[in-house]
């Protein structure tokens, strides 16, 4: 199968058989940053098909290979589960491991989360915040001051609801299109399966997060907008208004690292997925480790070695071959 796209108002499906086509496919879609996408054997491939409109969206995202990065659902409510592999969701509050056969969750929303996946089969339906506040409000479920509990674990009664309804969905926009009415009631019907699959916990639907979450939330942040400049453990502090101990304690507790080993992964990860899209050219690798942040070739060399088992220039002789 060749890498191919074909792109319509209602329709989206992309495969291929190479990870820098998935990063330019799927990156854009999920605003990613700071993305690595490597095979885990020799038999690479991924393929992602949506259908739906800007109202609801049901997705499917397959990969043999391994993703990592941050990502952005942006405004959108967005349920997902595992048919198969295994993965990892992770915010400044906590963080998610998924695995086959789960109930369906929620991605952290209106804020930027790590995650990483690996030889994977997962299902995303995208609901619109203002369709899911408008059926609230006629439900008497939640008000516009409410939001969904995502650590919740859905009853089965309210799997079962949210399934059909699901399915209900996808058989009405086959048969009947985008612009029926029988669409428009369906997924109406989808987000007040999800009312029940996710009940409220009383926080605003914007989820609002406590003071302390938000200076991480700022902290990783800055790293991901700064991390090719040659910024220090102050800088970070000072972005996100803590003192220098605080974020130290801050990414050891929730990255599980210092910061600055937070900002050189970050520097790696992209330098990495540069180099596999810049084929072999003259200087390309003292470019990308520029571009990237190091100013010092041996360490890039040897960082980059013990991160990825290979040196830049293995890199750019794989892309090659």
């Amino acid at each position: 199968m060749s890498d191919q796209a074909h792109h319509d108002i209602r329709l989206m499906s992309v495969s291929g058989r190479q990870p820098d086509a998935a990063l330019q496919v799927l990156a854009p879609i999920y605003d990613g940053a700071g993305w690595n996408c490597r095979p885990t054997d020799d038999a690479f491939w991924f393929r992602y098909v949506a259908i739906g409109d800007e109202q609801m969206s049901v997705r499917r995202l397959q990969m043999h290979g391994h993703l990592r990065g941050t990502a952005s659902t942006g405004s959108d409510v967005v349920v997902h589960w595992l048919e198969r592999g295994r993965a990892r969701v992770q915010t400044a509050e906590d963080v998610t491991r998924l695995q086959p056969g789960a109930p369906p969750s929620m991605l952290p929303r209106e804020g930027r989360f790590a995650f990483e996946y690996e030889d994977w089969d997962q299902r995303l339906i995208h609901l619109s915040k203002d369709l899911l506040l408008e059926v609230a409000a006629e439900e008497n479920v939640v008000g516009t001051t409410s939001a969904f509990d995502r650590r919740a674990t859905p009853e089965v009664a309210a799997r079962a609801q949210w399934q059909r309804s699901l399915g209900h969905a996808v058989d009405t926009f086959r048969v009947h299109g985008a612009e029926s009415a029988a669409w428009a009631a369906a997924r109406r019907e989808v987000a007040r399966a999800l009312l029940v699959l996710h009940p409220s916990s009383g926080e605003r639907l914007l989820d609002r997060r406590a003071a302390q979450d938000d200076r991480i939330r700022a902290a990783l942040d800055f790293v991901l907008n700064h991390a090719h400049e040659p910024i220090t453990v102050d800088d970070i502090a000072d972005a996100a208004s803590l003192s220098v101990r605080g974020v130290q304690e801050a990414f050891k507790r929730e990255f599980q690292r210092s910061p600055m080993a937070f900002v050189r992964e970050t520097r790696l990860d992209r330098a990495h997925a540069e180099l596999r899209a810049v084929g072999v050219e003259r200087g390309a690798v003292a470019g990308v480790a520029r571009r990237s942040g190091f100013s010092h070739m041996g360490r890039f060399s040897a960082t980059y070695h013990e991160r990825f088992g290979e040196y830049p220039r293995d890199t750019l002789r794989n892309v090659a071959s």
